[in-house]
């Protein structure tokens, strides 16, 4: 039975959605430094502006080199989280899992302050260092949620096999089970580090006087004559999100099929 309502409803819904993103490119190629329609020409001037501001390169290698990190941070704690919760059996599991994927529920402004509070408290100066704490916490989650679908996946027979032809533990999770979850391991690190690159709250409560790219975006668009520009980095960076998710997609269900897993869901 078809639903016509329903597919109007999904249509509308996705519209207003994306539509804001869709009208990112339009002004970022319109030559005018007003936002605001009728558009008034094509010009590619607006990307020369993004390029040569020396400040947006600083906040680009701050969030870089905080992306990266925190995607491997988050990853590396997800895949221990996520074998020890699909292999063992122990008193306090599900509390444990629960704190570790509570920041997915928490509002992030709560939880950005309670950090900012402990930070301030120890004394600890605010810097790239602290963003990459306040990220590493909220991206584990999303780690830990792909790498435990990658890890469930898995036939435990192999393991078992692999010991039984003499495998110690250590080299059968070496040789055998990290690169079945592979594919798993590459997503959570595209998707961690997606996510940190356009995280705000957190860079802007914990960041001091380091810009990263969140934050210099924000101060911008307190200048209208620089709203153009913005508009084009803006488009670079959905580009960019929307190719890595799509890579981390097609490595979460390469490591599905892979392992002879059922796809329950993705990202895309």
């Amino acid at each position: 039975m078809r639903f016509p309502a329903f597919k109007t409803y999904a249509i509308a819904y996705l519209l207003f959605l994306y539509a804001p993103i869709a009208l990112l490119p339009l002004f970022a190629f319109n030559d005018s430094k007003v936002i605001a329609f009728p558009l008034s020409g094509f010009t590619t001037g607006w990307f020369s502006v993004m390029w040569e501001d020396q400040n947006l390169w600083t906040a680009a290698k701050n969030s870089l080199i905080i992306s990266t990190t925190v995607a491997c941070c988050a990853t590396l704690l997800g895949l221990f989280a996520a074998r020890a919760s699909t292999r063992f059996k122990f008193a306090g599991m599900g509390g444990a899992l629960g704190l570790i994927m509570l920041p997915l529920v928490l509002p992030e402004m709560i939880v950005a302050m309670a950090m900012l509070a402990v930070l301030l408290a120890i004394g600890m100066p605010l810097s790239i260092f602290t963003i990459i704490l306040g990220h590493v916490l909220l991206c584990t989650p999303f780690a830990v949620a792909i790498l435990t679908s990658a890890f469930q996946s898995l036939d435990r027979s192999l393991e078992e096999a692999a010991q039984d032809l003499g495998e110690t533990p250590l080299s059968t999770f070496w040789l055998i089970i990290l690169p079945l979850v592979m594919p798993g391991i590459i997503s959570s690190l595209l998707i961690c580090f997606t996510i940190s690159l356009d995280e705000f709250i957190m860079a802007y409560f914990l960041g001091g006087n380091e810009p990263v790219l969140s934050t210099y975006i924000y101060g911008q668009f307190r200048f209208p004559a620089r709203v153009p520009a913005i508009m084009a980095l803006g488009t670079i960076l959905v580009c960019l999100s929307i190719t890595l998710l799509a890579i981390a997609e097609y490595f979460r269900r390469r490591g599905i099929a892979k392992s002879g897993g059922t796809d329950t869901g993705g990202f895309l």
